[in-house]
Order: C-alpha cells, then structure tokens, then sequence
C-alpha cells in the first residue's frame, strides 16, 4: 500500500530539504552554504515533497522564470529544479507523482530543467532543446589576423561597481537570444553566489561597453612556469567587437596556461582563432523543454516559414495535448487547433519540446525514426519551420 503523501513545503521544511539535496547531489561543501544559497529561491518558488511518514524523501521545485523564444523574447517559463528522490526510496514511483502532480498544475505553457541524467526525463516529456559546447583553449591563443578587437575598451570593476552595467547587458542579450533565461531578484544573488570555499579565488568582472565577461582563476605552476586556469564563468556581448574583445581579454591574463568556458553549439569563438583546432570542444545536453499545454506554447514563438500540418501528438503526462492538432504558420505567425483531419506526420511531446526552440531539427528526429512522416514532405516543411537563425544557448545551470 501506497503510504508516501505529497504536500506542498514551508519555510519549517527548509531544513530537511537543504539535507535532502546535499545528500542526493553529492554537494561537497558545508549545509550552511547550500542553505545560504537556497534560502531565497526557496521563498520565491513552488516546492512539492514526497513524505515517508514524517520524513522527507522526494522534492521539486518550481521556479517562476522567463525564456527567450524565437522572434518574441522573453514568456513565462517554468524552471523545474532541485528533482530528487532519496536514495533508499527510489523506484516506488515518487518521481511519477512529483512530476504528475507539477505538470497538471503548470501554471505556464512551457516548463524545463537541466537534466542531471538525460535518459530520465524524455518519459516525462521533456525534449533535448538545447545543447552547450565546453571549450577549453591555450592562453594566449592567436586571433585571426584581420581580426584586432579593442581591448583597452575592456575594464574589470569590482562586482559592485559591474553589476548595474551587467544587468543591463544581460537583460538586451536574453531578449534575442533563444534559450536564455529572464534573470530578476534573487537568481542574480544565485547565479554569482561565492560559497567561500578554502582556496577558490572570488569571481572577477571583465566590462566592455557592449558586453561583460565573469570569471575565476585557479593558481598553478609547472615545470615551464605559470600555468594557471582561468574559467570563463560568462560572456556576454551585444557587438562582435565585445565578443573578440573580451575573449582576447581572457586569452591573455598574466599567468594563465588554459581558459575554459561554457558556450553555444555554433559558439563564434573559432572563427576568430587562427588555428580553430585550438578550441578543444566538448559537447552535452543543457536546457530541456515540455510544453505542458500545446496550442498557447506553439503560439509563443514565431517560425521562419509558412506550413499547414496536421500533427499527430502522443502525450502521456499531460494528456490534454494528445490528439491531432494542425498548426497554421503565415507569415510567421502561428495558429493551432484542433481537428479531426488525417495527419501528416505523427511524434510525441518529447520531440515536439526538442525542436521548440529551433535547436533541434525534426527532420533529423524523423530519420531517427522519433516523427513518423504520413504525407510525403511534410517533416520537411515543418522542420524549416522551426530553424531559427543561430543555435538556442542556455549557460545557466537551474
């Protein structure tokens, strides 16, 4: 007999949760410091538990979000986090409940999270929207030679002084930039939280008059002499001028031997260098998308081509999307309804969330036999569709 309830978590449940995640996410450092962290996105989000009479054992949390989407900007979004079962109740269906129970009250049209194991998570719905590329390159590493940025128009600040120029800039970039997050109140003091471990140099700002750079280095000497580790926390720019300049500010910080950073899957930055093969690139999942309810999601975003396509969609988790829907798009603009015509291809919400952003083609998920095609061109059609100009990029970690 099924025993677990689930309930919505108060500030008196902190304490158990900080516990919970420590313990499922491995997380080295001290309960103080995640608390520190957490306490005010705690506030500011829905929190669902799973109870085992009196003890914690499953959590998720909601976090009310915005992502850039092609051609409009910023919508709501609903950043799913901090999904956990305790070790010693997993497989007994708490996952199911948690996230059963989080998708039928969604209280926007498009949910998504960072899967800290991919494989979980497309039962559910979510689709791969995004990917991130980690690079890793040479200090020092030389440009193009037709391409000499600026850099004296680079300053670092202290944070306080950057951070009215760095809110900002992200605010312009997350409003044409698809997959990136609207970042308001709290989630600032998240994302450039300093947890003031032993030996981890604080975070330092890099400012251009187009664009900022965040990053941290690590000391170290070998046998040839400095061979320090700069991490590019952030980069952010407006301008290719901002782009190449703070990247050259980077490349060339006294006592660096390496520079890694998190970027784009089309990331510009080996364009710029001499030798491209200089950028070590490593590739993996970031920011998965569901659209919780269909007909509002596909409307939020505009579309590069004209198509009228009866869609067959499978939904389990959230069966009022499941049916045919044909999705009108003129002029960029799209409608959806539903019918009762054949369908033209057939797939399910997991892939439907894959292509949303426009970083995932449906025309390579139909050749991975994910879209089922019925009438002969429309993956194709629908595919075209979708594309955006550049790659959906999401850098932060939720």
């Amino acid at each position: 007999m099924d025993t677990y309830t689930l309930r919505e978590l108060t500030a008196d449940d902190f304490p158990a949760v900080v516990d919970l995640l420590g313990r499922a996410f491995l997380i080295e450092y001290d309960s103080g410091a995640i608390a520190e962290k957490d306490a005010s996105l705690f506030g500011s989000s829905r929190n669902l538990g799973a109870f085992d009479g009196g003890r914690l054992v499953g959590n998720l949390r909601v976090l009310p979000r915005e992502v850039s989407v092609p051609g409009r900007g910023l919508v709501p979004f609903d950043g799913i986090s901090m999904v956990v079962v305790a070790s010693d109740h997993r497989r007994r269906g708490l996952l199911n409940r948690l996230m059963r129970e989080t998708l039928t009250e969604a209280g926007t049209p498009l949910a998504g999270l960072w899967a800290s194991e991919a494989q979980i998570y497309g039962r559910f719905g979510f689709g791969t929207a995004s990917e991130a590329t980690e690079f890793e390159v040479p200090a020092g590493a030389a440009f193009r030679p037709e391409i000499a940025p600026d850099v004296s128009s680079v300053r670092e600040l202290p944070r306080d002084e950057a951070m009215a120029a760095v809110r900002e800039t992200y605010a312009r970039f997350a409003e044409r930039t698809p997959g990136v997050l609207g970042r308001e109140g709290a989630h600032w003091d998240a994302h450039y939280f300093e947890a003031g471990k032993p030996g981890v140099n604080p975070r330092r700002f890099a400012v251009h008059p187009d664009g900022y750079a965040t990053f941290r280095t690590t000391v170290n000497w070998g046998d040839r002499g400095p061979d320090g580790l700069l991490e590019l926390h952030e980069l952010v720019a407006l301008t290719p001028d901002a782009y190449a300049g703070l990247w050259r500010y980077a490349l060339d910080v006294d006592l660096v031997g390496t520079v890694t950073a998190l970027g784009a899957t089309d990331e510009l930055l080996p364009l710029l260098l001499a030798n491209p093969r200089a950028a070590v690139r490593k590739t993996h999942h970031a920011l998965h998308v569901r659209l919780t309810r269909v007909p509002e999601a596909l409307a939020l975003r505009t579309y590069a081509a004209d198509a009228d396509v009866v869609v067959e969609l499978a939904d389990e988790f959230c069966p009022w999307n499941a049916g045919r829907w044909r999705l009108g798009i003129s002029g960029g603009e799209a409608t959806v309804a539903a019918t009762t015509d054949p369908a033209d291809l057939s797939t399910s919400s997991t892939e439907l969330g894959a292509a949303f952003l426009g970083g995932t083609r449906l025309a390579a998920l139909a050749a991975a036999g994910r879209v089922q095609e019925h009438t002969p061109g429309a993956v194709t059609v629908l595919s075209r569709a979708f594309q955006g100009d550049r790659d959906p990029f999401c850098g932060e970690v939720f």
